[in-house]
């Protein structure tokens, strides 16, 4: 629930977070104050657990994203609509849902929301973690809905290390959410319920996973992919690494990258509400 004490507490972390951010160049500017307004809030009206998780996606991910950087530089400036400093509408793609989500379960108060929330954030690191390691691999891609080989970097493409680290990065999210909401109910209460709680690991594990796959299926369907003439390459960007414009070849032209990861934790946080309710 709401709190003021929360607030406060919300906005010196934020600051504290920013700045190393900053420092450690994380964010971009715009990406650092997107990234406060999200902390401040998902914290005043989540709670430490909830600002915890999105805590945990930030610094996980900003690890495996700064992973063997110099060996994926070259990739990620021919295919990738982005860096890995990342903007404010990145932050937004990914901590927009979590935060609705957190102010949303201070008026309808149940887990469901809860469970929703670590959908949403297994999700987004799932797929973070799959992407930057992924892209790492020695085998060829697959194109997710096909099956066919493509060349690394390609938008829907998985690879077995990459469905293995977003695997990984769905099950962090949930033992975080164990350890953190355990050991605060064991603390205020003094009853152990850490057997009671693994619930959060099962919907982490499956709404990440599943919320990742959505993310590739997106990614090879309905995500805008460009086409450089120029240098013959598929390429999220509408202006090449190069510096020549590139052609639309597929999907709807106006649903980027952070569209897709917008809707792949909305739908991840989907999976974690109908788990709650099912398990």
């Amino acid at each position: 629930m709401f709190t003021i004490e929360n607030l406060l507490l919300g906005i010196i972390l934020s600051t504290i977070l920013a700045i190393l951010a900053i420092k450690k160049k994380l964010l971009t500017k715009d990406g650092v104050i997107a990234a406060f307004i999200i902390g401040v809030i998902t914290m005043a009206f989540g709670g430490k657990t909830w600002f915890l998780l999105l805590v945990t996606f930030l610094f996980t991910s900003s690890f495996v994203t700064k992973y063997k950087k110099n060996i994926k530089n070259k990739l990620v400036a021919e295919k990738f609509e982005k860096g890995g400093t990342r903007d404010a509408f990145q932050v937004v793609a990914n901590g927009l849902v979590p935060m609705l989500l957190a102010i949303t379960e201070n008026f309808i108060t149940s887990d469901i929301f809860f469970a929703a929330f670590i959908g949403a954030v297994a999700t987004v690191t799932a797929d973070t973690w799959g992407t930057e390691i992924g892209i790492l691999s020695k085998s060829s891609p697959r194109l997710i809905t096909t099956l066919k080989k493509v060349e690394p970097g390609t938008s829907g493409g998985i690879t077995k290390i990459g469905t293995f680290a977003s695997i990984l990065g769905a099950l962090i999210v949930g033992l975080v959410a164990l350890i953190a909401r355990g050991l605060w109910i064991t603390v205020t209460t003094g009853y152990f319920v850490f057997n009671k709680l693994t619930w959060l690991v099962i919907v982490a594990l499956l709404s990440g996973f599943l919320g990742c796959i959505m993310d590739s299926f997106l990614g090879a369907t309905v995500q805008a992919m460009f086409y450089c003439d120029h240098c013959m390459k598929e390429t999220e960007k509408r202006i090449h690494s190069c510096g020549n414009k590139t052609r639309h070849i597929r999907g709807i032209k106006w649903l980027n990258n952070d569209m897709v990861n917008l809707l792949s934790s909305l739908f991840g946080a989907a999976i974690g509400a109908l788990l709650f309710i099912y398990l």
